[in-house]
């Protein structure tokens, strides 16, 4: 008769629960790792400059060129494009109205929850298919904008429902980068 061998079985019963065990645990650590040393997956980062902690613009009422109320009402769920202007950016104003025009019109069946806002006035020429809106220029709103003033081209910002301003990008940028982080936040409900 043969006698089994057992403490080779148990060995190697052993040694496949070790290696079964560092997988497991060992695929915990790496993802902590990764994730405590601020790496992320391309997918996942946002195109703009994500404004840590969101800057609160709610309690500020803006107004539109008109004199009319701008209501934030984080009811409607409505997200909104802000420009803000350069000193002499005519062309390049112009240009981005119609970039962001497009984005707008790319947007789709989304498209009715963004708004397209300018800081004092619609730049000539830009399309009225998106439905751009000039709202009053405000000191109060303009000093809560980070880096609003940008000598070098209009700067853009995306806010939130309710009033935070979340997102800023800097003269330059290409709108299918702020066409990117929107169509994410726009999947928020």
């Amino acid at each position: 008769m043969n006698v089994p061998d057992t403490r080779g079985t148990t060995t190697r019963n052993k040694r496949i629960l070790t290696i079964v065990a560092v997988a497991f645990l060992g695929s915990f650590a790496l993802a902590g790792i990764l994730r405590y040393s601020g790496w992320r997956p391309e997918g996942l980062k946002s195109k703009g400059e994500l404004l840590q902690p969101a800057v609160d613009v709610h309690q500020i009422q803006p107004k539109l060129a008109d004199g009319t109320p701008y209501p934030w009402n984080p009811i409607e769920r409505k997200w909104r494009i802000l420009v803000v202007p350069s000193a002499n950016c005519a062309a390049q104003c112009t240009q981005l109205a119609g970039q962001l025009d497009t984005l707008w019109q790319i947007l789709g069946k989304d498209a009715p929850r963004v708004d397209l806002l300018w800081w004092a006035a619609v730049p000539e020429g830009a399309p009225a298919t998106s439905h751009p809106r000039a709202l009053m220029a405000d000191p109060a709103l303009l000093g809560k904008l980070p880096r609003a003033m940008d000598a070098t081209g209009p700067v853009t910002y995306i806010l939130d429902p309710n009033g935070f301003v979340v997102l800023r990008y800097k003269p330059g940028t290409d709108p299918s980068d702020i066409r990117t982080d929107l169509s994410r936040l726009l999947k928020l409900r």
